[in-house]
């Protein structure tokens, strides 16, 4: 994903200028994607020459113009698209985006993302679990450099328990939102 498809679910939200936009991503999409000042402004203009947004410029009495961002119907239906199609190599940031912007596109279209997603983090989690026990029967015996693999194996372990634990919370509200 790019910051492109950030941008446009945060616009989509609510139209803004580009110091609102980047106010925006420090406050709230800015959890899962962080992009500075300067990247922001840099991917509004592309944005703009290829048409998914418009550009509003609004009077200011004593400063310059303030330039007033919007989606446009090109930007919109290029969201829908990239809501839609599945992304296997997308990770968490990618993802949460998409969930932010679900209800922007095809809801049970981004629920099926997320369940695919899901599937590979339990699956992964799977693994780590296998190699744990198979591994590490007695981690409370462990010392030393058979300690620090374990306790990067937890890591793992717990990351990839708290991804299934959110997509399964993710999975029940969209579902619930579409019936």
């Amino acid at each position: 994903m790019a910051l492109e498809h950030a941008i446009l679910v945060s616009l989509s939200e609510r139209s803004g200028s580009g110091y609102e936009l980047t106010r925006r991503f420090e406050k709230s999409i800015g959890l899962w994607w962080s992009a500075t000042h300067q990247q922001i402004y840099r991917v509004l203009k592309r944005m703009e020459e290829a048409g998914w947004i418009v550009v509003d410029h609004v009077e200011q009495s004593g400063k310059p113009d303030k330039k007033v961002y919007t989606v446009s119907e090109d930007g919109a239906e290029v969201m829908k698209r990239w809501l839609a199609e599945p992304d296997p190599g997308a990770g968490p940031r990618e993802l949460a985006v998409k969930i932010r912007g679900a209800a922007l596109g095809d809801v049970a279209a981004v629920a099926e993302e997320v369940a695919r997603h899901r599937d590979t983090h339990a699956e992964q989690l799977d693994v780590y679990r296998q190699i744990e026990k198979r591994d590490f029967p007695a981690p409370a015996d462990l010392s030393g450099q058979s300690l620090h693999q374990y306790l990067v194996l937890r890591g793992g372990i717990r990351t990839e328990s708290g991804f299934v634990e959110w997509l399964d919370e993710v999975l029940e509200a969209l579902r619930k939102g579409t019936s």
